[in-house]
């Protein structure tokens, strides 16, 4: 459990921070930057919740604590010595992949197929999460970057693969099972 009776420690004044194995980095390494824009995705998250109920919304929930894991997962670097650890690093594994995989494939099943790009709107709920698939996105970007230059679970760029993914189809099931949808119109404003 995390206790923090603290919140301002002032160890990152000079541009550096602790990653969860308390080796110090730049605040910019692209490990940082990489767990960094997780948080920044689970932040656009919450915002969307603000316009789920139900199912919708436990599975949102779900997706922010796996987006923890992910945080934690990025910040501890040097993979091959969990097993030397005092205590599990915690990281990433296959089934929360196949539960996006799962979900994804349910909602899909209730929608028309495509014929257009969508627009990112509609409803509160579909534009929300539409802004939550881009910055992760962007989340996933980095993190495949950070991975040319030291290792990062394989697992996680997999996640975040599968949950702009999955971000994308709830979008479609937020606006009315994508009867809503915003469609494209090629050169409409021509």
């Amino acid at each position: 459990m995390v206790v923090l009776n603290r919140i301002y420690t002032k160890t990152g004044d000079a541009g550096e921070t602790a990653l969860g194995n308390g080796a110090r980095v730049a605040k910019h390494s692209a490990r940082v930057t990489a767990y960094g824009t997780v948080d920044e995705t689970n932040a656009t998250l919450g915002l969307a919740r603000l316009h789920a109920t139900g199912e919708m919304d436990a599975a949102l929930a779900r997706i922010q604590n796996d987006l923890f894991d992910l945080g934690a997962d990025l910040c501890r670097p040097e993979m091959e010595k969990d097993a030397e650890a005092a205590y599990p690093p915690l990281r990433i594994i296959a089934s929360q992949v196949a539960r996006l995989e799962s979900e994804i494939d349910a909602m899909n099943a209730n929608l028309a197929p495509l014929r257009s790009f969508i627009l990112p709107g509609g409803s509160a709920l579909s534009a929300h999460l539409h802004l939550c698939r881009t910055v992760s996105r962007r989340a996933e970007r980095l993190t495949v970057e950070a991975a040319t230059l030291e290792e990062i679970n394989p697992e996680a760029i997999k996640y975040l693969n599968r949950l702009s993914d999955w971000f994308f189809v709830a979008g479609r099931v937020a606006n009315d099972d994508g009867k809503a949808d915003v469609l494209w119109v090629p050169g409409l404003t021509r």
